[in-house]
Order: structure tokens, then C-alpha cells, then sequence
């Protein structure tokens, strides 16, 4: 087994959880730094809820284990607790109660002292923009209030680690952003770990990003690195005058995929020189207006690896 490292804040040591016969998860091992944020993606039934439940101590691994801040999940799991905060997809709420009586109530539960509870309370109630519904009913607020209120309450204690379960499921875009924004502020603070349906929302936000699928880890590194050395094939969009059936037979004969579609030409190939085909074009007489190179999405990314809509 691996030594705990100053750097590292969650390490996943061949974590695995096995129901019946299946692997849910399948002997992962995972080095998440301090200050990190970290997006696990995969399909429904990848294993990523199993894995943040062992993560989390709500769930025995079969084998291996895992550290958090140095802690292991199966020896130390009081000393895990306290320094993880936890907002699951389900937002776990009390809607009877203000914001500030919520937070109060989770503070109380982690022991805080009652005069540093409530310095942290307006604090967090500032910084997400809730201050002045401080003193109203959560029935009352709108989905993206609950789920900024929900981080909160896993915030409270001053946790090391956050884990943030689609933290933005279910709302509509604006919230989505606001939400984002909250998250954004917590990078390099906390160590995150998010699970999301979302792709643009792992992009935006993560450092780095893994791609569990059949309970195993089958792409990881950042947004970047994944779009550049996982696919294939690569394709650029022209948009050009003249051109006429000579210039595409000539580009034809010299590209995989060639498609054009009124004065806009696509060319798809395993490797693409922009300056070369803008040359080619100008030289067999079309006019080039403007072109680009298509950057894949994770979506691509995650179809190229899985095979799998990520909503099943």
C-alpha cells in the first residue's frame, strides 16, 4: 500500500466495491491533490455514486481503501468525517427554516462554538448572496437559492474536502451560473470533488477530469489533454468562395471526409495543417474568408470512450 502524501487530499488505494457479483467498482486508484478540482463523469451505473458513498464513509469497499487528508476511509473514518463537507444531488434541506437556522443547525451538529458559528454563518450568507433572505422561510426560495444554500451547509464546518453531487441538477441556466460562480470562488480553497450530467460545467470549472465507466477509471487528465489525444480524427470549417467542383475533387483526393454545404467546406482527417489547406484552397483558386480548427467538446471526448449518451 502507498504512503499518504502532504500533497495529495483523497487517494483511492484498488477501491472496490463488489454487489453480489458485480463490480461496481472495479479496483480504482486515484490521486486527487490539495486544492484541486476534480470532475468525475461516466454513465448511469459507472460506479461514481458508489465510489463517493466509500469516499465518504457511508459504504464499505469489498477491498482496498482510501485516504482522506491522510485519513483512511476503513481505519479513521470519525477523523474522515470531520474534515469532509458533503452536498448531495438530493438537496437535504429543512424548508421550515431561515438559511441562518439551517446553517446553525449543521454548525451545532459539527460542534462549532456558537460565536465563531455565527461569524461563519453571515459570512457564507454574503458571500452567496443570500444576506438579505437570511431571515426567510426556504420554502420560499428558488431552486438555485436551495442548491447555493445546500453548498453552504456543507461548508459550515471549514471542511478540507467538498464533495458537490450534481450540484446543479435541474436548473435553469442563469442558475446554473450563479451557481458556477459560487464553486468557482471555492477553487484552490477547498479540494473538490464534482459529479455532473453537465459537460460544459466540468469544462468551465475542472482542473482535471475522470471518466468512470463499468466501475473502472478509463480516461483521466485535464479538459485540454483529453480533447487532444483521444480523438482520432480531427476537423476544420472554411468558409470560402469559389468553390468549385475542381477545388473539392482536388481536396477530396487529399482528405479522409470532405463536405460542403453553401460556400462552407468541412474537411475531417487524423491530422489537419491549417496553413496547408489554406494554401491549397488559395492555390486552386477558391477565396478563403475565414476558417477554424473545430475544438472536440467533452461531449465527443466522453461518446469517443464510452460509447454511451451520458444520460441513459
Amino acid at each position: 500500500m502507498s504512503e499518504a502524501s502532504d500533497d495529495l487530499s483523497i487517494q483511492a488505494l484498488n477501491l472496490t466495491r463488489i454487489f453480489n457479483s458485480l463490480a461496481a467498482v472495479d479496483g480504482i486508484n486515484l490521486n486527487i491533490k490539495k486544492g484541486e478540482l476534480f470532475a468525475l463523469l461516466g454513465p448511469n451505473g459507472a460506479g461514481k455514486t458508489t465510489t463517493i458513498n466509500m469516499l465518504c464513509c457511508l459504504l464499505k469497499p469489498t477491498s482496498g481503501t482510501a485516504r482522506i487528508m491522510g485519513y483512511d476511509i476503513l481505519e479513521e473514518p470519525f477523523e474522515v468525517k470531520q474534515v469532509i463537507g458533503v452536498s448531495p444531488q438530493e438537496t437535504a434541506i429543512s424548508e421550515h427554516l431561515t438559511p441562518e437556522e439551517n446553517l446553525n443547525l449543521i454548525g451545532k451538529i459539527h460542534g462549532i462554538d456558537a460565536r465563531e458559528l455565527k461569524l461563519r454563518t453571515r459570512e457564507l450568507l454574503e458571500t452567496m448572496g443570500l444576506g438579505e433572505r437570511a431571515k426567510d422561510q426556504v420554502r420560499k426560495f428558488s431552486g438555485g437559492m436551495k442548491r447555493r444554500l445546500n453548498i453552504m451547509m456543507a461548508l459550515i464546518h471549514n471542511p478540507a474536502v467538498l464533495f458537490l453531487d450534481e450540484p446543479t441538477l435541474g436548473l435553469d441556466p442563469q442558475a446554473r451560473r450563479a451557481v458556477w460562480t459560487y464553486i468557482t470562488r471555492l477553487k484552490g480553497l477547498k479540494t473538490i470533488l464534482l459529479t455532473t450530467h453537465y459537460m460544459d460545467e466540468a469544462d468551465f470549472l475542472a482542473d482535471r477530469v475522470g471518466i468512470m465507466d463499468r466501475g473502472k477509471i478509463v480516461a483521466l487528465g485535464s479538459s485540454r489533454e483529453l480533447k487532444t489525444s483521444l480523438l482520432e480524427k480531427h476537423t476544420m470549417v472554411i468558409y470560402a468562395w469559389n468553390l468549385t467542383q475542381r477545388v473539392i475533387s482536388e481536396m477530396r483526393g487529399r482528405y479522409a471526409q470532405v463536405e460542403v454545404s453553401d460556400g462552407t467546406m468541412t474537411i475531417t482527417d487524423k491530422k489537419l495543417d491549417f496553413k496547408e489547406i489554406v494554401d491549397l484552397l488559395h492555390a486552386s483558386g477558391a477565396v478563403v474568408r475565414s476558417a477554424y480548427i473545430k475544438e472536440p467538446t467533452l461531449d465527443d471526448i466522453f461518446l469517443h470512450i464510452t460509447g454511451k449518451e451520458l444520460r441513459e
